[in-house]
């Protein structure tokens, strides 16, 4: 239950973070929806990385530990933001 619970908020982060870095980088922007998606995919799979990396990150879903839920936010968030901006950048070359 705890590895779904991480996985929601690392896929909300990402999503977040996607949409941060379109609106921050106009030129690699896939668009709302495409943002989000790539966000939302780059979150999931950086944020599980992130999490093999650093185990304290692993306690968001056990016990409401809100430096963990915000560790998990904020690395799915860049990686969410890292896959947009590569994405986009792959799509105008």
């Amino acid at each position: 239950m705890e590895l779904l619970v991480n996985l929601i908020i690392q896929v909300i982060g990402g999503a977040i973070g996607g949409n941060a870095a379109g609106a921050a980088l106009k030129n690699l922007s896939l668009g709302s929806a495409g943002n989000t998606i790539a966000g939302a995919i780059g979150g999931g799979v950086g944020g599980q990385i992130l999490q093999a990396l650093i185990p304290v990150l692993a306690g968001a879903g056990t016990n409401f530990d809100i430096g963990a839920v915000v560790g998990q936010l904020v690395g799915g968030g860049i990686a969410g933001a890292i896959v947009t901006a590569i994405i986009g950048a792959i799509k105008n070359r």
